[in-house]
């Protein structure tokens, strides 16, 4: 007889019915709710719970209960409280990892738009990368093969490794013409990262940009519209906001806020798909089961191969390409109309566009091809992640 396994899971995971209605030696019984359903009482006797960021997985919500593991389908994990879930033996996992594809892209099409509007000149800015991570260290090597000059700041590597590969903020913040932060939220310690760039360091800085793609609290977003403030020049660039789901209207108005998106770097279809396969061969791995889903078995059909006229000059040609791929305007379209409502109706309207995010396809899976392109422009385009054929 199989063992009885009750799952109660987050509505909004990706293929949650196709990946976690079965698993191999149990008689699984799913539940899937919308996050505000799932509760203390609703856990009572639940032995696995799946979630995503909007759920706080602490003892408030699982003292008492018969939890055993608990995952989370997004990269970050700090609405789980660890500390806790390691003191009660509860297994948990996070998808850290999943949608890495998914905001190097974003990060090259913002990049890409940033060349287009005149606020950089690609192959003569300094990037300072504030956390080099999975993300922050490919991101440095797609940087480097853009002709850009990299500055590395991640201080718990820099002490296992030696200091020679990285800068310290300080440094970043005098020397970089950009700042791009990719850390986790820590909210403590030497190594906190809440408010990593707040009134002082920002007064500090050199630089004219700022791209936030990690955590909204990494940037005090108060401060970050006073910084706006002092110059015609300079700019941000945020994917993450300190106040989500309902951002500051003030910093969605301003001028010296040249791209907006609503926390969905991450957010292809693919990425999506891998968030939950992480999550569910974590599981796997907890109850000692070989995994048998696979998402590429329901995944959507790949598109169809789309084809590019070379335009004027190779940085306008991979900005047409990646524009095309990822329609980054339309996301920040969305966004600028929401800073005309109220606070309560904001936080709706990004929750939702968030969980019924359009469909982006990863783009090894979208392939292109340019006319008339010399062999610079097609290196460079396999270079940063296009799939040319």
């Amino acid at each position: 007889m199989k063992a009885k396994l009750k799952i109660i899971a987050d509505a909004h995971i990706w293929a949650v019915q196709s990946a976690f209605s079965e698993l191999p030696g149990f008689d699984v019984d799913l539940c899937v709710l919308e996050n505000k359903q799932i509760t203390r009482e609703i856990l009572s006797d639940a032995d696995i719970l799946l979630t995503r960021s909007s759920t706080r997985v602490n003892a408030d919500l699982l003292d008492q209960s018969s939890v055993r593991f608990a995952a989370t389908a997004t990269i970050g994990d700090d609405h789980y409280d660890k500390t806790w879930l390691d003191e009660q033996d509860i297994g948990w996992a996070n998808a850290a990892g999943s949608s890495t594809g998914s905001v190097l892209e974003y990060m090259m099409t913002v990049l890409l738009d940033l060349q287009m509007r005149g606020c950089i000149a690609i192959p003569d800015t300094t990037i300072g990368i504030i956390g080099a991570g999975r993300i922050g260290g490919a991101l440095s090597t797609l940087c480097e093969k853009l002709g850009m000059r990299v500055l590395l700041n991640d201080p718990p590597r820099a002490r296992r490794e030696g200091g020679e590969l990285f800068v310290s903020l300080d440094e970043a913040l005098e020397t970089a013409d950009l700042l791009s932060i990719h850390t986790p939220l820590i909210q403590h310690g030497e190594d906190k990262t809440v408010h990593l760039l707040s009134y002082s360091q920002l007064d500090g800085f050199k630089g004219k940009g700022i791209i936030n793609a990690a955590r909204g609290k990494c940037v005090d977003n108060d401060a970050l519209c006073d910084w706006l403030d002092k110059s015609d020049g300079r700019f941000a660039v945020l994917d993450c906001w300190e106040s989500e789901p309902a951002p500051l209207a003030r910093l969605i108005n301003h001028p010296g806020l040249a791209i907006a998106t609503p926390h969905i770097a991450g957010h292809s279809v693919e990425g999506k798909a891998a968030n939950t396969q992480y999550i569910y061969n974590a599981l796997c791995q907890f109850l000692e089961v070989l995994p048998a889903w696979d998402m590429h078995d329901v995944l959507p059909d790949y598109p169809a191969c789309q084809t590019f006229s070379v335009q004027l000059g190779m940085w306008s040609t991979l900005h047409a390409v990646a524009t095309s791929l990822y329609t980054i305007a339309d996301d920040d379209a969305v966004m600028r109309v929401w800073a005309n409502v109220g606070a309560e109706e904001r936080a709706k309207l990004f929750a939702l566009y968030r969980r019924h995010y359009p469909a982006r396809r990863a783009w090894q899976h979208a392939p292109v091809s340019i006319a008339d392109a010399d062999a610079s422009v097609l290196q460079m385009a396999q270079a940063i992640g296009i799939k040319i054929i």
